[in-house]
């Protein structure tokens, strides 16, 4: 395995503006906010509109019935007036040698199938060697640190072009990336959104006008990624991995997305390709 190198929050009574965005989003009424937490609908009426400052205990607790990411919960906290309460470690911090060592294992036991290990915005932390080989035809300016698995995806210059069901890829991508902005006031976020949003269709590419219905006659029960790679088509479903109840900001926004053979064909492959399973 090979390891590669926001907005501004409000402040004082904005906790309540930012309490009320997540509990209208989660759908739930005060009432059925207040039951959850163990308080009042009156108590949780005047946090919304500022009327009462909760303690950080209460942030914490609304917090976590709303099913906040972990960064979001900081930031809730500093608009209530408190410290954060999750630290953002780096990666490469000793404290996390035990973490980067279980991902090592994880990434290095998937080959010969692809996997790779992504942060909040998609950057490339770790991959495998399967994934490597995969993507020997991509432009080397796309590989260059900070790699970005989006970017690498979808550029024109990127994996594109031998994607046989780009338009059905494309489309999950995206969508999986709008539903994170949806979750994370991230502005590098956005931008990226927007970068490759915008990315038009490559040119001469495998993809063709009948391939996303190949793909979902061929695979029903769920969406594959088909890459044209050494002369055959290789067919692949996601699995995405994250960190049960993390207490890092950091921990929190990784995954782990490993690909799954989805035939035959890609199995014997990829193992005389990388090597046979362990």
């Amino acid at each position: 395995m090979t390891i590669i190198a926001g907005m501004g929050p409000e402040t004082g009574s904005g906790v309540g503006v930012l309490l009320r965005g997540w509990r209208e989003r989660r759908r739930l009424s005060q009432l059925q906010l207040a039951l959850l937490a163990d308080s009042s609908a009156r108590h949780i009426s005047f946090v919304e509109n500022g009327r009462a400052r909760p303690s950080q205990e209460m942030v914490l607790r609304l917090a976590e019935h709303l099913d906040i990411p972990v960064r979001e919960r900081n930031t809730l906290l500093l608009a209530a007036g408190y410290a954060p309460h999750y630290p953002e470690k780096q990666l490469d911090d000793p404290a996390m040698d035990a973490l980067r060592s279980g991902m090592e294992r994880l990434l290095a036991s998937h080959d010969p199938y692809p996997a790779l290990v992504v942060d909040g915005t998609f950057r490339v932390l770790a991959a495998n060697r399967s994934l490597g080989m995969l993507l020997a035809g991509v432009a080397p300016h796309l590989l260059e640190p900070p790699l970005n698995a989006m970017r690498i995806t979808l550029h024109p210059e990127g994996l594109a072009p031998l994607i046989v069901n780009l338009r059905q890829w494309r489309r999950h991508l995206l969508e999986r990336m709008e539903q994170q902005v949806g979750l994370v006031r991230s502005e590098p976020l956005r931008a990226l959104l927007d970068e490759v949003g915008a990315y038009p269709d490559p040119v001469g590419g495998a993809a063709d006008d009948g391939a996303d219905d190949d793909a979902t006659a061929l695979f029903p029960f769920a969406l594959p990624l088909r890459i044209a790679f050494g002369g055959r088509v290789l067919s692949f479903l996601s699995t995405i991995t994250t960190f049960n109840t993390p207490m890092d900001v950091t921990v929190s926004e990784l995954a782990l997305e490993a690909f799954l053979p989805a035939d035959a064909e890609t199995v014997a492959f990829l193992q005389a390709a990388v090597g046979p399973e362990r």
